[in-house]
C-alpha cells in the first residue's frame, strides 16, 4: 500500500465537503421581502370579487390545461417523424419536413391562429357537404382551430429538437444493435427513439412551459380559458391589478408544477452519456 493510498484512507466523513445550506442570509432576506409583498397584496388590495368568480376561474384553468396537454401530446407525436425525416428521410420527406419547421417557426403563432380560424374557418360554411357532415358541430366551434394552431406550432419547434436528438445518438449504439440482429423497427423502438427522448427531455421541459404561456392566445378566438375569464373579471369589476396578479400567480403555479414534474422524470430516467 502506497503513501497516497494510506493518506486517502485516512480521510474521515468530517473531511468530506459538506452540502451548503440553502438558507443563506440574502435568501432569507428575499424570502421575507416576498412574504411581506404577498401579505401587502392580500391585505391592501380588493379580493371581495374572488368567491363570485371562482367557478369560472376553475373551468378556465381546466380549459387551459386541456389545451396544453392535448396540443403538447399531439405535437410531440408529429415532432417525432418530423425530426426523423430530417435525419434519415429521403428528399421527398426531408425537404417538406424542413420547410414546415422553418415556416411555422418563422411566423407568429397569433398569425397562424387567425389564419386557421378567420381564414379556413370562414370557408367551411360555404360548402354544404361540410355543413351537413358530422364534423360541422365541431368545425363551427373555436377550440378545434386553437388546438390545431398550438399543435402545429409545438410540432415545428419540437421537431427541430428531435432532429438534433436523433442525430446526436451515438452511431456505435446503432451499429451494435444492427450487429445484434435487430431489425430497423426494433432498433428504432428499443434504442434510437428512447435515447433521443432522453436527450430531448430537458428541452421538452422548456418547450412545454412555453406552450403553456402560448395558450392565452386562444382567447382571441373566443375560447374561454383562464385568460379570457380574467379579462371578463376586469371588464365587470373595473379592477386592473388584482385580476392580473391572480393570473400571474396561476401561471407561476402551473409553470412550477410542470418544471417539478419534468425534473422528477429527468431524475428517474437515466440520461448519462446522452
Amino acid at each position: 500500500m502506497t503513501d497516497e493510498t494510506t493518506h486517502a484512507l485516512a480521510y474521515t466523513p468530517e473531511d468530506l465537503p459538506k452540502k451548503e445550506s440553502f438558507l443563506k442570509p440574502h435568501r432569507i432576506l428575499l424570502i421575507l421581502l416576498f412574504a411581506a409583498l404577498v401579505v401587502a397584496i392580500a391585505v391592501f388590495m380588493r379580493w371581495d370579487w374572488l368567491p363570485r368568480y371562482l367557478p369560472r376561474l376553475g373551468s378556465g384553468i381546466l380549459v387551459s390545461l386541456a389545451m396544453l396537454f392535448s396540443t403538447a401530446f399531439l405535437g410531440f407525436l408529429l415532432a417525432v417523424p418530423l425530426g426523423l425525416f430530417q435525419v434519415t428521410g429521403p428528399s421527398f420527406l426531408k425537404v417538406p419536413a424542413r420547410i414546415f419547421c422553418t415556416v411555422i417557426r418563422g411566423t407568429p403563432l397569433l398569425l397562424q391562429l387567425w389564419l386557421l380560424y378567420y381564414g379556413l374557418g370562414s370557408l367551411f360554411p360555404q360548402f354544404p357537404a361540410i355543413r351537413q357532415s358530422f364534423l360541422w358541430p365541431y368545425l363551427r366551434e373555436a377550440w378545434p382551430y386553437g388546438v390545431a394552431a398550438l399543435t402545429v406550432s409545438f410540432a415545428a419547434y419540437e421537431g427541430e429538437v428531435m432532429r438534433g436528438a436523433f442525430a446526436g445518438v451515438p452511431a456505435g449504439e446503432l451499429e451494435a444493435a444492427r450487429a445484434y440482429g435487430m431489425g430497423r423497427w426494433t432498433m428504432f423502438r428499443r434504442i434510437w427513439l428512447p435515447r433521443a427522448i432522453h436527450r430531448a427531455l430537458p428541452t421538452l421541459n422548456g418547450e412545454t412551459v412555453l406552450q403553456l404561456k402560448s395558450t392565452p392566445l386562444v382567447a382571441t378566438i373566443t375560447v374561454v380559458d383562464v385568460y379570457a375569464v380574467i379579462s371578463k373579471v376586469r371588464q365587470e369589476t373595473y379592477l386592473t391589478y388584482e385580476p392580473l396578479l391572480l393570473l400571474a400567480a396561476i401561471y407561476m403555479y402551473l409553470t412550477g408544477t410542470l418544471v417539478v414534474a419534468f425534473r422528477y422524470f429527468e431524475n428517474r430516467i437515466p440520461t448519462r452519456g446522452a
